[in-house]
Formats: C-alpha cells, structure tokens, sequence
C-alpha cells in the first residue's frame, strides 16, 4: 500500500503537544529539541510542554512548535517501522515534509522556519486582516462571492480549500463580513471565524513572502527523495529549481490542499498518515477522498 505523509499547518497548536510522545522515549527526540532551540533562541521543549495556549498562538512561536511536533510525529512513525511514498504539508507543513522526503537537513529546517515566522509575524501586525472557514459550499460559490464583493471595493479570497466543502477565506475586516453574509444567503451551514492574527496566504502576506526569499537565497534546498506535493501549485513537484520562488509565493498563495489529495490519489496513494498536533487533516481526507485509508500519529 503507498503512503503519503501529511504535515499539519498554523492553527493546529495546542499546549503540551508532543509531551507524551516525548515521554514515552526522550532519548529518540532530544536532539530535534536541541537543534530547534540553539537555531531559534528559545526553548522550545518548555514552550511546547508548558506554554498556554496564548503564548503558543503567537506567530514566531506557533510555526517552529508545529514543525517541531511535525518532526516528532514523522520519527515516531519511522521508528515504529512505518515507511511512505510521498509527502505533503498543508501551508506550514510544506516545511516538514522537505525534511523528511530529504531535500534539506534538520538544522536548515529550522532555519527556513524561523526566517519564515518572523517575516509572517513582521506582515501580520503591519497589516492585520480576517480569516473565516466556509463550511457547506463547493469551492465555486465561494470564489464566486469574493470575486463579488472584490468587485465592490472591499478584499476577500479564498485561501485554503481544504475539502470539497470546506475553504477558507482571508481578507480585511470588512471584506470578511460582507462575503461571510453573502456566503450564509447562498447556503453555507456555517461560517466559523478563526482566531488568527491576519489573512494568511492573500495579498497581505506578500511582503513576508517577499522579504522571506531574499533571507533564503543563499540556502541550498535539494531534490527530495520521496515524491513531493505543493500547496501552490496542487500536484506533483518535479522541477525543483524554482523551489526558493516557490516557498516565497507560497506564504501568500491559496493552499490547494483538495487538489494535492486527489492528484496523491490519482497516483496510487492509498494510505494518508498525519504527522502533527491533532487529526485535522486526516479529517479533510476522509471527507475528500473516497476509500483513502488514514492514520494520526498524534493519537
């Protein structure tokens, strides 16, 4: 059975994450801990273990965490005799899935993640913005609003389409409310906004991704060893020489998560294990993709 890995994204932290794995065998874990913290100058086993919730939703700390974790749950798997295919990340996640389909090491993880949480968190509290998930609507509906109330002067686009029903929208304040209005006339079961701190992966976030590639020019990213989905472009990466173009544009382009599932699929990927904080995107298979077999590692 192939098997894809899928990495967990921004939103997904919660306090104490990764403590019982760690517990269970600290000496398989200590040197992810070690390195992540001397690169991003804080310590990240405390953070993790016994920050609240709060402190852990702050930008500059929530990114490394979740990676952190990420890294945790995808040595769990292996250790546990698990092997994969392929590789995907849902926005932050994109980060963890080049370390472990081997195209950068630990030690420039860490370093990619701390560049591109501070330039976020720079973007975010210059320029602020909403995000809302549209539960109930095909993806069309909702371009279709935002195109809409763009058309009216005010900024709202969809940014995450995480299932058939189920996408994410970023914009200002206002943009939010007029498309979250339109959207319930048009039939949305729900509209839940989320508690972030800007309008990640719109136009808001173009700064970040600007500043964010001239910091890792020099870095040297490599061909991964196991296949390789992107949120930009929602398929198969193949050519990686564009890769530092691509995680820039990433941080403020739509996250095509549905796309990467059924291209996965369409590939002979049977099995989805999710290597993070929680069962979120285990969840978004299931409602996805028909017969997909799943799997958290954070169980």
């Amino acid at each position: 059975m192939l098997t894809a890995l899928l990495f967990s994204g921004q939103g997904s932290q919660k306090p104490g994450m990764g403590k019982a794995i760690y517990d269970a065998a600290p000496d398989a874990y200590e040197d992810i801990f070690t390195v992540g913290s001397e690169i991003l100058g804080f310590d990240l086993k405390n953070t993790m273990f016994e920050g609240t919730a709060e402190e852990l939703a702050v930008t500059s700390v929530s990114q490394p965490a979740i990676f952190t974790m990420s890294l945790i749950c995808a040595r769990k798997y292996l250790n546990e005799g698990g092997t994969f295919e392929a590789v995907a990340g849902h926005s932050l996640g994109e980060y963890a899935a080049l370390v472990t389909a081997g195209a950068v090491d630990m030690e420039t993880g860490f370093t990619l993640i701390k560049h591109r949480a501070a330039c976020m968190d720079k973007a975010a509290k210059k320029n602020g913005g909403k995000m809302s998930a549209i539960l109930g609507l095909p993806a069309e509906t909702v371009e279709e609003v935002c195109k809409e109330v763009n058309g009216g002067g005010d900024y709202v686009v969809p940014v995450n389409y995480n299932t058939k029903i189920q996408t994410v929208i970023a914009g200002s304040e206002a943009g939010i409310e007029k498309a979250s209005a339109l959207l319930k006339e048009k039939g949305a079961k729900r509209v839940v906004p989320l508690a972030v701190a800007a309008a990640f992966h719109s136009e808001y976030m173009k700064e970040a991704g600007l500043e964010f590639a001239e910091l890792i020019k020099d870095i040297r990213i490599g061909e991964p060893q196991k296949a390789f989905y992107s949120n930009v472009t929602g398929a198969k990466l193949t050519d990686f020489g564009n890769i530092h173009d691509l995680l820039s544009r990433h941080i403020f382009s739509p996250v095509r998560f549905t796309s990467e599932l059924a291209a996965m699929q369409t590939d002979g990927i049977e099995k989805f294990v999710e290597c993070g904080p929680g069962k979120a995107l285990t969840g978004m298979v299931g409602k996805t993709l028909d017969g997909a077999e799943t799997a958290a590692m954070d169980a």
